[in-house]
């Protein structure tokens, strides 16, 4: 009796101790990221999520907290840099206060359309680059999350020039590229957190502000803004950055995982970007909103407005690699 007792306990205590092993083993890894959870960007995150998961074997799963719960973007890549995050996905030009070279991203006008400025993106040589210019900064570059390009909408009037921006008070993120290109364009670039948007239009502490125009429906700043203008002026793009001490320490097999997932991550935000770009369209439409759509021939001319900005950063960024970023456009755009 007393030795089936004992083989009970012993039984039990295996199952724990293999239990607790097992807990432990699992790998539990952080992302961040300061997208809504309704946001496409969330969406791409959790796909990853999902696809890192299911295909581990149980050795990893991947947490997603959205809306900047453990911290702002720049606070999470300081985290992953330090290695008390595990990753994130940070607007390119917040990611340039650390790796300068990532800003060239969000030049402004420098895409001549989606197509080609994600086949520029997806270039092999291009990413090669992000990655070389990321790792000796602590971070591994292993993809994309984006937050789509960026409209403009005012409670003064239609703008189909730069001269029609002159003195409004444009609410634009704190990034140095983005006070430029608003300067160049004549405008008051206004920085303001991005809560306050909503109360600053509605109180005219500001006249407009720019985000993607299903930014702008979503966050209700159309109710106040009755002037958009489709420009398309910068793309919001935020590289997927892992802290290099952990990837290091993943298995080979486990960190191609995470560059398949980083491509599942990708094909999911772009293609509900997309289809949020046209019903947010529709929507703004019905509210009343007047809508601009520039010709190729006013887009010229904001594009010759911002030529300064261009010609500051290729300095900031180094003429090599700003010459090698504009002929992959070049080259993209010449590709049927």
């Amino acid at each position: 009796m007393k030795k089936a007792a004992l083989f009970s306990v012993l039984v039990v205590f295996a199952f724990v101790w293999v239990a607790a092993f097992a807990a432990e083993a699992k790998m539990t890894v952080k992302y961040g990221h300061v997208g809504p959870p309704v946001h496409p960007q969330h969406l791409g995150a959790m796909a990853f999520a999902k696809h890192v998961n299911e295909n581990s074997n149980g050795e990893i799963e991947v947490q997603v907290f959205p809306m900047g719960q453990l911290g702002g973007e720049r606070s999470m890549t300081e985290q992953v840099q330090g290695g008390t995050l595990h990753m994130t996905a940070v607007t390119a030009g917040v990611l340039a206060n650390f790796v300068p070279e990532m800003g060239i991203i969000e030049l402004p006008f420098i895409y001549p359309n989606r197509e080609v400025a994600y086949k520029v993106l997806d270039d092999a040589e291009v990413k090669a680059r992000f990655e070389s210019y990321c790792e000796p900064k602590g971070f591994v570059f292993i993809g994309y999350t984006e937050n789509e390009f960026r409209d403009m909408t005012n409670s003064k009037g239609p703008i189909r020039k730069p001269e029609d921006l002159q003195g409004l008070k444009i609410r634009v993120i704190e990034s140095p590229i983005f006070i430029d290109t608003f300067k160049a364009l004549g405008a008051n670039p206004t920085p303001l957190p991005f809560p306050e948007i909503y109360n600053a239009l509605q109180q005219k502490v500001i006249d407009g502000q720019d985000n993607p125009i299903f930014t702008s429906y979503m966050m209700k700043f159309t109710e106040v803004n009755k002037y958009a203008t489709l420009t398309s002026h910068i793309l919001t793009e935020c590289p997927v950055v892992v802290n290099k001490r952990f990837w290091n320490r993943l298995k080979p097999e486990q960190q191609k995982l995470f560059r398949e997932a980083a491509q599942v991550q990708i094909k999911v935000n772009r293609e509900e970007n997309a289809k949020n770009r046209v019903k947010a369209l529709e929507k703004v439409k019905a509210q009343g909103v007047d809508v601009v759509i520039l010709t190729d021939a006013e887009t010229e001319a904001f594009k010759k407005a911002v030529q300064p900005v261009h010609d500051k950063y290729r300095d900031v960024y180094g003429a090599e690699w700003y010459n090698f970023f504009l002929k992959k456009i070049a080259d993209c755009s010449a590709k049927k």
